[in-house]
């Protein structure tokens, strides 16, 4: 199988995360591939036309993309659970699309500052992206310690990565800031051996 990938996209990351905690990273060929939505660079259009990854092309030629996606089939794979029973299950997916929210927010900021010019900026819209940050960041950590405490899911893996992001791109935000227990439960996660072998470089 071949993965498209780049070392500092947080999606990759939830996937290669994946692939480290279910054993399965050796058996897949990690493509480099890098772009943005004004020039999709080497990203592999022929796989996704959308021009988006991770990317992953299985061994019959079959492409899947959105990290979602390909994180359920590699789960599904490897009959590791990360995808627990209901009614677990439902909690597990709606915190990988809250984390999954708070990196589509944080990473409209970089795009906001990297590809607009600086005289068309728009600072009220920076700021109401990281508003639903903020709020995702306060939800979490009022109601959601119990599940972070519970077993590994993947749900925890995207908010790891998600997390780790806003460190990695928006450290001046201080996202710890009023989140003691959210930044306790990162820094245990953040030192899982498949987050480091993974922590973000550029």
């Amino acid at each position: 199988m071949r993965l498209y990938h780049s070392p500092t996209t947080p999606y990759g990351r939830k996937v290669m995360v994946l692939l480290l905690e279910t054993g399965q990273a050796g058996d897949v060929e990690v493509v480099s591939a890098s772009g943005t939505p004004l020039d999709p660079g080497t990203q592999p259009l022929d796989v996704n036309p959308l021009g988006k990854i991770p990317a992953l092309v299985l061994d019959d030629g079959t492409a899947l993309y959105d990290s979602r996606v390909i994180c359920r089939w590699l789960d599904d794979r490897a009959g590791a659970g990360l995808y627990p029973a209901a009614p677990r299950l439902w909690r597990s997916l709606t915190l990988e699309a809250t984390a999954d929210g708070i990196l589509e927010a944080a990473l409209l900021i970089v795009y906001e500052t990297r590809l607009r010019p600086e005289e068309i900026r728009f600072a009220p819209w920076t700021e109401g992206q990281w508003a639903k940050i903020a709020r995702a960041l306060d939800m979490l950590e009022a109601r959601w310690q119990d599940h972070l405490a519970g077993p590994l899911d993947i749900g925890q893996i995207a908010l790891g990565c998600a997390l780790s992001y806003l460190d990695f791109r928006h450290a001046a935000r201080q996202w710890r800031n009023g989140h003691p227990r959210l930044a306790a439960w990162h820094d245990g996660f953040a030192a899982r051996a498949s987050m480091t072998a993974t922590a973000p470089q550029g």
